[in-house]
């Protein structure tokens, strides 16, 4: 029982502390050492076509069009599509309304990839960003994703996704996460390559597009990842960054959770290659302890830890296994304290932090049983932001 307990909670530290320590070590080594990537100077920008996928959209469609023409990027090499993947509130006439933007229709309905396979038939330039419609990007995002590909092995730019939130609820959690997995992604791409990207803002040489299966739940993480498997970096940029609200409620949240929980157990068994340590040896290294380990083991193993724990204490354990079922209980209990507490107008977000982890972990065994029992469609229904 003690071994089940220190193995589980060697895991679970692991997963979402550990490895962030390891990754900052090896780049202080590496600093050490003076070991430096070569700097590619950035002669002429390639030609880009910037894609946004929308369903339902036409509260936010004119906003996000403003946004999107007056990015800032050489004149001449720019091209803006907007696709409409089925849309029944009048999206397409908003876009109609804007000559630099091209519509595409998407109709019927058949979900996210499926768009974006209808509008890469439109695409013949160097490089393709991939956003949402519910996004909004900085100013000189594409110049500074752009200018990566000056280096050949360079395959695919990622944005930084940054979450606001005007409820003040539970939500806060989900920035407080969002800011942490960034600085992860961050070293992550310093070390060797990001490992996978939201579909917020993703970028990709055209040539290395291959659409995943139709029925991909995470298409930006495969596409992103395909990448990967060409032995080609993906690249984290901080300076380009796409900003969304936060979901309209904690139930929102993990209805989303949920279903990037199924997708990654999706995504896991048709990239197995990148399990292998022989074929991709860092790369191997960062995906399973950046992404498998919490999609597949890490939530049970804090399960395991509890009940491991518990019950050696009951037993006569020892002093610091009570002070660690102590701390175990004081974060459980915080937890239970942000979740009583995201509906009430006291707002502590000390306490969402925990609540939201474990949601997040209670996300993705719900995600794994749904996976294997019912499946998951990709096409889903989104969820409801908040409202600036």
């Amino acid at each position: 029982m003690k071994i089940l307990f220190w193995v589980s909670l060697f895991i679970t530290v692991y997963t979402y502390i550990g490895y962030g320590v390891v990754i900052y070590i090896l780049l202080k080594i590496r600093k050490a050492l003076n070991i430096k990537r070569p700097v590619f100077k950035t002669i002429e920008f390639p030609t880009l076509t910037m894609i946004t996928t929308a369903y339902n959209e036409a509260a936010i469609l004119e906003e996000k069009i403003r946004n999107t023409i007056n990015l800032k990027y050489p004149d001449g090499k720019l091209n803006f599509i907007f696709v409409s993947d089925g849309s029944t509130d009048g999206s397409e006439d908003i876009i109609n309304k804007y000559p630099q933007v091209k519509l595409v229709n998407n109709w019927p309905r058949k979900g996210k990839m499926h768009a974006i396979n209808t509008a890469m038939e439109h695409v013949n330039s160097e490089v393709v960003v991939f956003t949402d419609a519910n996004t909004f990007l900085n100013e000189y995002a594409l110049i500074n994703i752009a200018r990566h590909y000056a280096d050949p092995s360079v395959g695919a730019v990622a944005g930084e996704k940054r979450v606001e939130s005007t409820t003040g609820d539970g939500t806060a959690g989900e920035g407080f996460y969002w800011k942490y997995e960034s600085t992860l992604k961050k070293w992550d791409s310093e070390l060797y390559t990001a490992v996978g990207a939201t579909g917020e803002l993703l970028s990709m040489r055209r040539e290395l597009y291959k659409p995943p299966p139709a029925d991909t739940v995470l298409d930006d993480f495969m596409l992103s990842m395909s990448v990967t498997q060409k032995h080609l970096r993906l690249v984290y940029e901080p300076d380009a960054w796409a900003t969304e609200f936060g979901s309209a409620s904690v139930g929102e949240e993990l209805k989303r959770k949920i279903r990037i929980a199924a997708g990654g157990i999706q995504s896991i068994l048709r990239l197995t290659d990148l399990l292998n340590p022989f074929r991709y040896p860092m790369l191997s290294f960062q995906y399973i302890s950046h992404r498998v380990l919490r999609w597949t083991i890490t939530p049970f193993m804090l399960i395991i830890a509890f009940v491991a724990n518990f019950l050696i204490v009951t037993n006569q354990g020892g002093v610091h296994y009570m002070v660690a079922l102590v701390c175990q209980l004081f974060f459980y209990l915080s937890a239970f304290m942000g979740y009583l507490l995201r509906i009430k107008p006291i707002k502590i977000k000390l306490f969402f932090i925990p609540y939201y982890f474990c949601m997040m972990n209670y996300a993705v065994i719900a995600g794994i049983i749904r996976y294997f029992s019912t499946g998951q469609n990709a096409m889903w229904e989104k969820s409801k932001r908040q409202v600036g």
